[in-house]
This record gives C-alpha cells, sequence and structure tokens, in this order.
C-alpha cells in the first residue's frame, strides 16, 4: 500500500476521491448529502477556513483503496495533530487502514505532536479499529438534521416572542457576506465564546481566533455559498453579545449547514441563544424558500445547545466519535 498526497488541481484524483466518498457515504452514512467535485476541489484547497488537511489517496495493486489526511493547525494545539483515515469497503480488513494510521501517526511524531486524533461513525467496526490502534475514546459528537418541511413555525415563533422579551436590551442585525473590516475584532472575540463548550475528555486548548482567521474562514464559506449570520448586540454598551452563522450551499441551495451558536460569558442568561437561532429560521424561511435542511453538531454532552435544537425540530442522524492517542 502507498500512500501519494494530491492537490485540489488534480482532476483524476478529485474524481477518485469523490467515487470512495461515495461508496463509504453509501456503506456507512447513507443520511449524508453525496459529495460534488466542487465540493471536494474546495475542501482539499482550502478546508474550514483556509488552513486545509493534506490529503492523500492509498493505493495497492493498482487500485485505490482508501484515503488518508492529515492537519497539524498553525492557530493553536500545537501539540495535536487531527487524522483521517478511511477505507474503502471492499477493502477492508486488510491491513489497509492499519498502514494508513501508522503513516500518519509517524508523520505526527516527526513533527512533535504529543497527541494524534482522530474519529469516526459509532460502529463496532470503528471502536474495534480504535482499540486496535491504542485510540482512547474522548468524546462523542451527535450529528442533527432540520428539515424545514416538518418545522413547527408556531413553536418557533412562540420560542422567539419568549426570548425577546428576555433579552429585550438586545438588537438583531442581519448580515449576509464577510464581516467589515471595522467590526473583526469583535466578531472574533464572540467566536471565541465557543470555546465554552464541552471538550469532554479531549486533549485540546482553547481555539485561538485573531481577526485575520475569522476573515479567512468567511472568505472560504462565502465561496462555499451565502453566508448568514446574526449577531446580538448589547444597545446601552453597543458590545456584541452573541452570534448564529447559517450556510446556504451554493451549488445546492436546498442545502444549509448550521456553524457557531454561542453567546459571550457576560451576556448569559438572557436567552440569546434561543432568539438568534428562531431569528435565522424566521429569516431563511422568508428570503430562503428552497431551503429544505440545515444539519448540525453538537458534543453530546452538550446539553444547553441540545435541548434548543431538538426544540426546534432537529433530529439525531448519526454519532461520532472521537478518538485520541499520546505518543
Amino acid at each position: 500500500m502507498e500512500l501519494h498526497r494530491f492537490g485540489p488541481d488534480d482532476e483524476a484524483d478529485i474524481r477518485r476521491y469523490v467515487e470512495l466518498s461515495e461508496a463509504l457515504r453509501r456503506a456507512d452514512s447513507p443520511w449524508e448529502y453525496p459529495l460534488t467535485e466542487r465540493e471536494a476541489v474546495a475542501r482539499v484547497r482550502f478546508g474550514w477556513d483556509g488552513e486545509p488537511f493534506e490529503h492523500y489517496l492509498a493505493w495497492h495493486d493498482g487500485e485505490v483503496v482508501g484515503d488518508a489526511a492529515y492537519f497539524a493547525g498553525i492557530w493553536d494545539n500545537q501539540h495535536l495533530a487531527r487524522v483521517h483515515v478511511r477505507v474503502a469497503p471492499e477493502h477492508r480488513r486488510r491491513g489497509h487502514g492499519s498502514a494508513m494510521l501508522q503513516a500518519m501517526v509517524d508523520r505526527a511524531r516527526a513533527e512533535g505532536r504529543r497527541t494524534v486524533g482522530t474519529d469516526g461513525w459509532d460502529t463496532p467496526a470503528v471502536i474495534a479499529f480504535a482499540e486496535k490502534q491504542g485510540l482512547a475514546q474522548a468524546s462523542v459528537g451527535v450529528i442533527r438534521r432540520q428539515v424545514l418541511a416538518d418545522v413547527d413555525w408556531a413553536v418557533v415563533e412562540a420560542l422567539h416572542k419568549e426570548a425577546a422579551e428576555r433579552a429585550s436590551a438586545y438588537d438583531l442585525v442581519r448580515t449576509i457576506g464577510p464581516s467589515d473590516p471595522a467590526v473583526l475584532p469583535e466578531i472574533a472575540e464572540i467566536t471565541a465564546a465557543i470555546n465554552d463548550a464541552p471538550t469532554d475528555d479531549l486533549d485540546i486548548e482553547d481555539e485561538v481566533f485573531p481577526p485575520e482567521r475569522v476573515a479567512r474562514y468567511e472568505e472560504v464559506q462565502v465561496a462555499r455559498g451565502l453566508f448568514h449570520r446574526i449577531v446580538a448586540r448589547h444597545r446601552d454598551t453597543g458590545k456584541l453579545a452573541g452570534h448564529t452563522v447559517v450556510v446556504v450551499d451554493a451549488e445546492r441551495p436546498e442545502i444549509g449547514e448550521q456553524h457557531d451558536t454561542s453567546v459571550v460569558a457576560a451576556h448569559r442568561g438572557h436567552r440569546l441563544g434561543v432568539l438568534l437561532k428562531t431569528e435565522m429560521l424566521l429569516w431563511l424561511r422568508e428570503t430562503q424558500p428552497q431551503l429544505a435542511t440545515i444539519d448540525t453538531g453538537n458534543a453530546e454532552t452538550n446539553d444547553h445547545m441540545i435541548g434548543i435544537n431538538e426544540q426546534l425540530g432537529y433530529r439525531v442522524m448519526a454519532r461520532e466519535l472521537e478518538f485520541q492517542r499520546s505518543l
């Protein structure tokens, strides 16, 4: 088995990556939307915020048998390397996954990283593989989907009204597209509030969000689709108190992704999380009538946000396990 790195301009390898992803989706997560070539190119070129994983295809006897990805961030968590390893369904249980993971671990160790982390769906095969590789389960994420046709809008409107009364000292501001550079430092501050979300047993430090990183994230997401952000501003002080973000896919505008919803600690207790998320839903109903679903993910222990999401009609699609191993 050999690993060959590929980039966003390697058209044949991008197609192979998409074909592999589709085979894996059908076998392991049929609820997911298929990966398109456009989306694959963006993922390989930009990642989440302009700092992408390195992507590799695994070859054996002239066939693609899987893929691997490696990430060592520059902004924070300098001790940690994140890796992904996937094996095509018809090539499993032949040692390819172990070989790919070992290559990624060797890379992390050579770079002086002290911890390696990976993830996988909550299945017996994934759990057995992790145990074999000395990877300890450190967190559980839950993927939920909101089907807009099934939303009880009377509930959404009632929640919005109640939250607005509790948060009467705040104004909501809707924006589409990248932030004004003048407010990026404030956007960075409310983005960093996500660090208060549960991290369970993960060996991770708080993420760092300087304005330039936030600007790059916005640039990447605007390239993917229509970038909606709502911020809550405290009327007396003018300070931003929280925000929520949804991106509507440009290629398939019926698909939406819920990104961060966070509230700065000093402004909690006013139902701002509920207000922001219900305001976003009402806005999307008004301006994006073609939108069919919104997906989101939270740590299984994030009871507060999960409670809000379930009130808004989100339903569980899958559990994703996160594993780590000390090097």
